[in-house]
Protein backbone atom coordinates (compact mmCIF):
# COMPACT_ATOMS: atom_id res chain seq x y z
CA UNK A 1 0.00 0.00 0.00
CA UNK A 2 1.17 3.05 -0.83
CA UNK A 3 2.16 5.80 1.96
CA UNK A 4 -0.64 8.61 2.28
CA UNK A 5 0.04 11.98 0.83
CA UNK A 6 -0.47 13.62 4.15
CA UNK A 7 -0.22 11.95 7.29
CA UNK A 8 -1.34 12.96 10.91
CA UNK A 9 -0.13 11.96 14.32
CA UNK A 10 -1.44 12.36 17.54
CA UNK A 11 -2.73 15.99 16.21
CA UNK A 12 -3.26 18.41 19.13
CA UNK A 13 -3.69 21.71 18.77
CA UNK A 14 -4.05 25.13 20.75
CA UNK A 15 -4.99 28.86 20.75
CA UNK A 16 -3.01 30.13 23.83
CA UNK A 17 -4.01 27.61 26.69
CA UNK A 18 -7.27 26.76 24.88
CA UNK A 19 -7.47 23.58 22.82
CA UNK A 20 -8.61 22.97 20.38
CA UNK A 21 -7.36 19.92 18.85
CA UNK A 22 -6.94 16.75 20.77
CA UNK A 23 -4.88 13.85 19.77
CA UNK A 24 -6.19 13.63 16.03
CA UNK A 25 -4.99 10.66 13.93
CA UNK A 26 -5.80 11.20 9.97
CA UNK A 27 -4.24 10.27 6.59
CA UNK A 28 -4.76 11.28 2.98
CA UNK A 29 -3.78 9.51 0.48
CA UNK A 30 -2.68 10.42 -3.74
CA UNK A 31 -5.20 11.74 -5.61
CA UNK A 32 -8.27 11.27 -2.67
CA UNK A 33 -11.22 13.82 -1.54
CA UNK A 34 -11.59 13.76 2.16
CA UNK A 35 -14.98 15.34 3.86
CA UNK A 36 -14.23 16.89 7.13
CA UNK A 37 -17.86 17.83 8.59
CA UNK A 38 -19.55 18.64 12.23
CA UNK A 39 -20.80 21.72 13.79
CA UNK A 40 -19.56 24.64 14.86
CA UNK A 41 -16.50 24.54 16.93
CA UNK A 42 -15.88 21.33 16.46
CA UNK A 43 -12.26 22.01 15.35
CA UNK A 44 -12.43 21.78 11.54
CA UNK A 45 -10.76 25.40 10.76
CA UNK A 46 -8.16 24.35 13.24
CA UNK A 47 -7.09 21.75 11.28
CA UNK A 48 -7.24 23.40 8.26
CA UNK A 49 -4.82 26.12 9.81
CA UNK A 50 -2.67 23.62 11.44
CA UNK A 51 -2.11 22.28 8.18
CA UNK A 52 -1.33 25.00 6.54
CA UNK A 53 1.44 26.33 9.00
CA UNK A 54 -1.40 29.11 9.88
CA UNK A 55 -0.88 27.35 13.53
CA UNK A 56 2.22 25.75 14.57
CA UNK A 57 2.55 22.50 15.59
CA UNK A 58 5.24 19.59 17.21
CA UNK A 59 6.76 18.82 13.91
CA UNK A 60 6.71 15.04 14.44
CA UNK A 61 2.75 15.61 14.81
CA UNK A 62 2.04 15.91 11.07
CA UNK A 63 3.76 14.56 7.20
CA UNK A 64 4.05 15.78 3.92
CA UNK A 65 5.20 13.08 1.54
CA UNK A 66 7.25 11.62 4.78
CA UNK A 67 8.38 14.79 5.88
CA UNK A 68 7.99 16.51 8.64
CA UNK A 69 5.43 19.50 8.56
CA UNK A 70 4.11 20.54 11.90
CA UNK A 71 6.54 23.32 12.96
CA UNK A 72 6.55 25.27 9.13
CA UNK A 73 5.45 28.36 8.63
CA UNK A 74 2.61 29.01 6.20
CA UNK A 75 4.90 30.36 3.57
CA UNK A 76 7.18 27.12 3.70
CA UNK A 77 4.11 24.72 3.52
CA UNK A 78 3.11 26.71 0.44
CA UNK A 79 6.01 25.45 -1.30
CA UNK A 80 5.87 22.35 -0.87
CA UNK A 81 2.75 22.23 -2.71
CA UNK A 82 -0.55 22.94 0.30
CA UNK A 83 -2.57 25.69 -0.47
CA UNK A 84 -5.47 27.03 1.57
CA UNK A 85 -8.91 28.46 0.88
CA UNK A 86 -9.74 30.31 3.95
CA UNK A 87 -12.86 30.66 5.69
CA UNK A 88 -14.20 33.94 4.95
CA UNK A 89 -11.69 34.20 1.49
CA UNK A 90 -9.56 36.78 2.37
CA UNK A 91 -8.95 38.40 -0.59
CA UNK A 92 -6.94 42.04 -1.04
CA UNK A 93 -9.34 44.33 -1.30
CA UNK A 94 -7.23 47.08 -2.74
CA UNK A 95 -6.19 44.77 -5.64
CA UNK A 96 -8.07 43.49 -9.08
CA UNK A 97 -9.43 40.05 -9.36
CA UNK A 98 -6.56 39.40 -11.52
CA UNK A 99 -3.82 40.54 -9.55
CA UNK A 100 -5.26 38.55 -6.49
CA UNK A 101 -5.25 35.27 -8.46
CA UNK A 102 -1.45 36.18 -9.65
CA UNK A 103 -0.41 36.54 -6.14
CA UNK A 104 -1.19 32.64 -5.93
CA UNK A 105 1.45 32.16 -9.23
CA UNK A 106 4.64 33.81 -6.93
CA UNK A 107 5.38 30.67 -5.49
CA UNK A 108 6.36 29.51 -9.27
CA UNK A 109 5.95 26.13 -9.08
CA UNK A 110 5.17 23.93 -12.71
CA UNK A 111 1.81 22.64 -13.44
CA UNK A 112 -1.30 22.93 -14.86
CA UNK A 113 -2.99 25.75 -13.14
CA UNK A 114 -3.00 29.22 -14.88
CA UNK A 115 -4.73 32.45 -15.33
CA UNK A 116 -5.81 31.10 -18.50
CA UNK A 117 -6.90 27.29 -17.43
CA UNK A 118 -8.62 29.45 -13.78
CA UNK A 119 -10.94 31.37 -16.19
CA UNK A 120 -11.52 28.22 -18.17
CA UNK A 121 -12.86 27.09 -14.91
CA UNK A 122 -14.77 30.39 -13.85
CA UNK A 123 -14.99 32.26 -17.53
CA UNK A 124 -17.15 34.73 -15.64
CA UNK A 125 -13.98 36.37 -13.51
CA UNK A 126 -12.28 36.34 -16.92
CA UNK A 127 -14.83 38.87 -17.75
CA UNK A 128 -14.50 40.93 -14.45
CA UNK A 129 -10.31 40.64 -14.14
CA UNK A 130 -9.66 44.40 -14.03
CA UNK A 131 -12.36 44.81 -11.48
CA UNK A 132 -11.72 45.54 -7.61
CA UNK A 133 -12.17 41.92 -6.00
CA UNK A 134 -14.58 43.84 -3.49
CA UNK A 135 -16.66 44.62 -6.12
CA UNK A 136 -17.58 40.86 -6.90
CA UNK A 137 -20.12 39.04 -5.45
CA UNK A 138 -19.78 36.62 -2.75
CA UNK A 139 -19.94 33.37 -4.95
CA UNK A 140 -17.66 35.05 -7.40
CA UNK A 141 -14.93 36.34 -4.50
CA UNK A 142 -14.96 32.95 -3.45
CA UNK A 143 -14.20 31.88 -7.51
CA UNK A 144 -10.71 34.28 -7.02
CA UNK A 145 -9.92 32.47 -3.37
CA UNK A 146 -10.45 29.17 -5.27
CA UNK A 147 -8.56 30.18 -8.59
CA UNK A 148 -6.05 31.97 -6.31
CA UNK A 149 -4.74 29.01 -4.80
CA UNK A 150 -4.96 26.96 -7.81
CA UNK A 151 -2.50 29.19 -9.10
CA UNK A 152 0.06 28.10 -6.63
CA UNK A 153 -0.08 24.84 -8.81
CA UNK A 154 -0.51 22.39 -5.03
CA UNK A 155 -1.37 18.79 -4.63
CA UNK A 156 -2.88 19.30 -1.92
CA UNK A 157 -5.54 22.11 -1.87
CA UNK A 158 -7.42 22.74 1.49
CA UNK A 159 -11.21 24.24 0.93
CA UNK A 160 -12.19 25.94 4.59
CA UNK A 161 -16.11 26.20 4.14
CA UNK A 162 -16.19 26.16 0.60
CA UNK A 163 -19.72 27.02 0.85
CA UNK A 164 -20.52 29.34 3.53
CA UNK A 165 -22.58 32.03 3.08
CA UNK A 166 -23.46 31.58 -1.05
CA UNK A 167 -26.73 31.49 -2.80
CA UNK A 168 -27.67 27.69 -3.85
CA UNK A 169 -27.30 28.34 -7.36
CA UNK A 170 -23.49 29.78 -6.68
CA UNK A 171 -22.72 26.38 -4.32
CA UNK A 172 -24.04 24.28 -7.60
CA UNK A 173 -21.58 26.09 -10.61
CA UNK A 174 -18.04 25.33 -7.37
CA UNK A 175 -19.16 22.09 -6.81
CA UNK A 176 -19.47 21.29 -10.20
CA UNK A 177 -15.99 23.03 -10.95
CA UNK A 178 -14.75 20.55 -8.47
CA UNK A 179 -14.08 17.27 -10.75
CA UNK A 180 -12.20 19.43 -12.99
CA UNK A 181 -9.78 20.91 -10.14
CA UNK A 182 -9.43 17.16 -8.77
CA UNK A 183 -8.79 15.54 -11.90
CA UNK A 184 -6.09 17.46 -12.65
CA UNK A 185 -4.42 15.04 -10.14
CA UNK A 186 -4.56 17.37 -6.98
CA UNK A 187 -6.25 15.99 -3.48
CA UNK A 188 -8.25 17.69 -1.63
CA UNK A 189 -9.48 18.02 2.12
CA UNK A 190 -12.92 20.29 2.36
CA UNK A 191 -14.41 21.19 5.35
CA UNK A 192 -18.29 21.38 4.55
CA UNK A 193 -21.61 21.94 6.95
CA UNK A 194 -23.65 20.70 4.31
CA UNK A 195 -23.19 16.64 4.59
CA UNK A 196 -25.21 15.54 1.80
CA UNK A 197 -22.44 17.68 -0.37
CA UNK A 198 -19.95 16.70 1.30
CA UNK A 199 -20.27 13.40 1.30
CA UNK A 200 -21.80 13.59 -2.76
CA UNK A 201 -17.77 14.76 -3.45
CA UNK A 202 -15.37 12.96 -1.17
CA UNK A 203 -13.71 9.28 -0.80
CA UNK A 204 -13.58 9.28 2.84
CA UNK A 205 -15.06 11.52 5.58
CA UNK A 206 -14.49 12.30 9.36
CA UNK A 207 -16.54 14.05 11.50
CA UNK A 208 -15.44 15.96 14.30
CA UNK A 209 -16.85 16.65 17.59
CA UNK A 210 -15.27 18.93 20.34
CA UNK A 211 -11.90 18.99 18.77
CA UNK A 212 -11.80 15.19 18.49
CA UNK A 213 -12.92 12.46 15.84
CA UNK A 214 -16.26 11.22 16.28
CA UNK A 215 -16.93 9.23 12.92
CA UNK A 216 -14.73 8.03 10.60
CA UNK A 217 -15.24 5.73 6.84
CA UNK A 218 -15.62 5.78 3.40
CA UNK A 219 -18.53 8.57 2.10
CA UNK A 220 -20.79 5.80 0.07
CA UNK A 221 -20.92 3.54 3.44
CA UNK A 222 -21.49 5.21 6.22
CA UNK A 223 -25.13 5.58 7.00
CA UNK A 224 -27.32 8.96 8.03
CA UNK A 225 -27.52 6.94 11.16
CA UNK A 226 -24.03 6.94 11.98
CA UNK A 227 -23.21 10.94 10.83
CA UNK A 228 -26.28 11.72 13.10
CA UNK A 229 -24.55 10.29 15.92
CA UNK A 230 -21.01 11.20 15.28
CA UNK A 231 -22.20 15.29 14.57
CA UNK A 232 -24.92 15.85 16.97
CA UNK A 233 -24.45 13.30 19.47
CA UNK A 234 -27.65 11.75 19.17
CA UNK A 235 -29.02 8.29 17.75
Amino acid sequence: MADPLLQISKLDAYYNDFQALYQLDMSLGEGEVLAIIGSNGAGKTTLMRSISGLISNNSSQMRYRGNHIGALRADQVAALGIALVPEGRQLFPSLSVEENLLIGGRLGRKGPWSLRTVFNLFPILEERRTLPSTSLSGGQQQMVAIGRALMSNPDLILFDEISLGLAPVIIKSIYDALPNIVGEGISAMIVEQDISKAISVSNRVYCLQEGRISLEGASKSISREEISHAYFGIT
